[in-house]
């Protein structure tokens, strides 16, 4: 159950719903089937083994969105549609036009939609309630969205925006890169991605590759900033920071996840355990890289990290 990708939201609304508040309110939107033609529900879903729709630990609170996807592309509607449409010209002597062919299509969507297979997939969130946070694994920001938009929906009053730290990712990751150093207990790695800011956006990228030189410095110099830059932070946690502040590539080391195994009977209680360890390292995280860009963004009812 480890996250692989953070993006954060600041939770911007009081938070006063108890556990129990809590799994009432997604008990009343549970992820339902696709229906004949439908092609998509959303719902919410056990995070674990359990029946449970909310697994906490000391405040830390895990939840998953459930989706229900009907699985028809594209080329499948065109090729059946395709067929059927040299068939009616066979059978009226003369070639079917635009309009009787998106006609066509849009019955074969139709008739296809109620047959199709659907899949399900799910996206995790975590909910620190002390430091009012919402942190969603997703490597598309589109799946956060989603995500949250359907917890404003489910809760009362909820609401959440992308944290927006006051220093720019982008801005400090040049100055580190200039520097040959990263601040506090975040080290530089070896993976980089630079775009031009100018109009024809020429991309440079580094994988596993030193970025101590001067090469680097020359391309910041010219006008590239970083876009993607490999970091770890107190030698336990590898990951690649987004000028737009996601987290991607998240890797807890083996001295991290060593501490996990072995400790547990049980399936779930190794999934208590893992969850404990998750948190309770990225809540550190998350606390120094935000103070490392100058902290949050108060805007509104925000409150700084």
């Amino acid at each position: 159950m480890w996250f692989k990708n953070l993006i954060v939201f600041r939770i911007t609304s009081e938070w006063v719903l108890s556990l129990g508040e809590l799994e009432e309110q997604l008990s009343f939107r549970p992820l339902i089937p696709c229906a004949g033609y439908d092609m998509q529900t959303l719902g919410w879903v056990p995070p674990s083994t359990q029946e449970r729709l909310v697994h906490a630990i000391d405040g830390h609170l895990l939840i998953a969105l459930g989706v229900d996807q009907k699985i028809l592309p594209a080329s499948v509607i065109n090729q059946v549609s395709k067929e059927r449409a040299e068939q009616i010209a066979a059978d009226q002597g003369y070639p079917v036009g635009r309009r009787q062919l998106r006609e066509l299509k849009e019955r074969v969507a139709d008739e296809l939609r109620a047959r199709a297979f659907s899949r399900r997939s799910s996206t995790c969130a975590w909910l620190d309630t002390q430091n009012k946070l919402l942190i969603v694994d997703a490597a598309a920001p589109a799946k956060a969205e989603e995500l949250v938009a359907v917890l404003r929906d489910t809760i009362p009053n909820f609401s959440a925006v992308l944290l927006e730290t006051e220093k720019s990712p982008a801005v400090s990751m040049s100055a580190w890169l200039m520097f040959g150093d990263a601040p506090g207990r975040f080290n530089i790695e070896q993976d980089l991605e630079l775009q031009s800011v100018k109009d024809e956006k020429s991309i440079v990228r580094y994988v596993r590759h030193p970025l101590e030189g001067k090469e680097v410095q020359k391309h910041i110099g010219s006008g590239k900033a970083p876009t993607k830059l490999g970091m770890s932070w107190n030698g336990r946690i590898a990951f690649m920071l987004t000028s737009e502040f996601h987290i991607k590539r998240l890797q807890f080391l083996d001295m991290v996840k060593d501490r996990s195994e072995g400790q547990a009977q049980a399936a779930e209680e190794q999934f208590e355990i893992d969850f404990a360890l998750m948190t309770g390292e990225l809540s550190h995280l998350l606390k120094d890289l935000i103070e490392q860009l100058g902290g949050d963004v108060k805007t509104g009812t925000q409150q700084a990290a």
